[in-house]
C-alpha cells in the first residue's frame, strides 16, 4: 500500500477535513516563480499566497484552519514547502501589490492571515506528491484528495548546475535560477546565443563586463534588446540563452570579441540570423 499524505497528517493528529491543499503555479512572470519565492523568501511567499480569489464559491474553498502548500519546481513534479495557519481577514486592500507578479492585485480579492505552521516542518522542500489529473482545480480538500508520496529526499536540494554547454534558460527565468547559479555565470565571460521561439532566429553575442553572462543577460530583460540595434527594431521575445563558449580570465575584450565574430561566421548569424555587423 503506497504511502499517502493523510498518513502523515494523521501522525501529527490533523483531521484531515481541516485541511485544504493548495497547489501553487503560474504562467510566465519575469524573475519569479512561486517555487523560487518561496525558495528565496518565505516571508514573500506567505504574503503571496495570503491573497485570494474572493467570491463566496472560492471563499468556502479556503475555509479551513490550515492550508498544505505545493508548488512546482523547474525539474517537475509537486514539492511540499509547509503547513500554514490561514483565517480569513475581508477584502484585500486597495493597492496591495503581489509580491510574485509585482503588480497591484486584483479587484475582489480577500486576504487572510498566513503563518507558517510546525506541522510537517520537517518534510518542507523534500517531500513530492503526485496531484493527479485534475490539475486545474489547484485548491482541494484533503478528505476528498488522499495524495500518494511519490519521493522523500533526504534533505532539500537545488538543481545541479548543468553546466556551461547544457545550460538552456529563457531570459524570463534567469532570476529564478539558484543563487549559485548566478553567482558562476557573473564570474565567466564569453559567447552566448539568442534564439527566438517564435521566429526561430538566433543572435550571437558576447560577454565581457564585470558581471559576465548574468550581467548581459539581464540587459536584455530589462529592455527586450540589450541595446542591440538589430533586436531593437522586431518585436520583443522571450529569447532562449545558450552558452557557446567560456573563456579564461585573462582574455582580453578584444579576443573576446573575435571569438564573437568567429562564431558568426560559423552560425552564419549574419546572414540567416539577427546580427547585422
Amino acid at each position: 500500500m503506497p504511502l499517502r499524505f493523510n498518513h502523515l497528517l494523521a501522525d501529527e493528529g490533523i483531521t484531515p477535513a481541516d485541511v485544504r491543499l493548495l497547489r501553487h503555479q503560474t504562467g510566465k512572470v519575469p524573475g519569479r516563480t512561486p517555487y523560487s519565492l518561496w525558495r528565496d523568501d518565505p516571508a514573500a511567499f506567505e504574503e503571496y499566497q495570503s491573497v485570494q480569489v474572493g467570491t463566496l464559491r472560492d471563499r468556502a474553498k479556503f475555509g479551513s484552519p490550515l492550508w498544505a502548500s505545493f508548488v512546482a519546481p523547474p525539474g517537475g513534479g509537486t514539492m511540499f514547502v509547509g503547513m500554514y495557519e490561514a483565517a480569513l481577514v475581508g477584502p484585500a486592500p486597495e493597492g496591495a501589490v503581489c509580491p510574485l507578479r509585482r503588480e497591484p492585485v486584483p479587484p475582489g480579492c480577500d486576504l487572510y492571515t498566513c503563518r507558517q505552521s510546525n506541522h510537517l516542518a520537517d518534510y518542507a522542500g523534500r517531500l513530492f506528491i503526485d496531484w493527479g489529473e485534475s490539475a486545474r482545480a489547484w485548491v482541494q480538500r484533503a478528505d476528498n484528495q488522499n495524495k500518494v508520496i511519490v519521493e522523500l529526499a533526504r534533505a532539500f536540494q537545488e538543481e545541479v548546475f548543468p553546466g556551461f554547454t547544457k545550460l538552456i534558460r529563457p531570459l524570463s527565468e534567469i532570476e529564478t535560477m539558484p543563487a549559485a547559479w548566478k553567482e558562476t555565470l557573473r564570474a565567466n565571460r564569453g559567447i552566448y546565443l539568442l534564439a527566438c521561439p517564435t521566429t526561430r532566429e538566433h543572435y550571437v553575442g558576447s560577454a565581457y563586463g564585470e558581471d559576465g553572462f548574468i550581467g548581459r543577460w539581464r540587459a536584455y530583460v530589462a529592455n527586450g534588446h540589450g541595446g542591440n540595434v538589430g533586436l531593437r527594431a522586431r518585436d520583443p521575445s522571450d529569447y532562449l540563452v545558450s552558452i557557446l563558449e567560456v573563456v579564461g580570465s585573462s582574455a582580453t575584450v578584444e579576443e573576446i570579441i573575435a571569438l564573437e565574430s568567429n562564431w558568426k561566421l560559423k552560425l552564419h548569424s549574419r546572414d540567416i540570423g539577427l546580427n547585422l555587423n
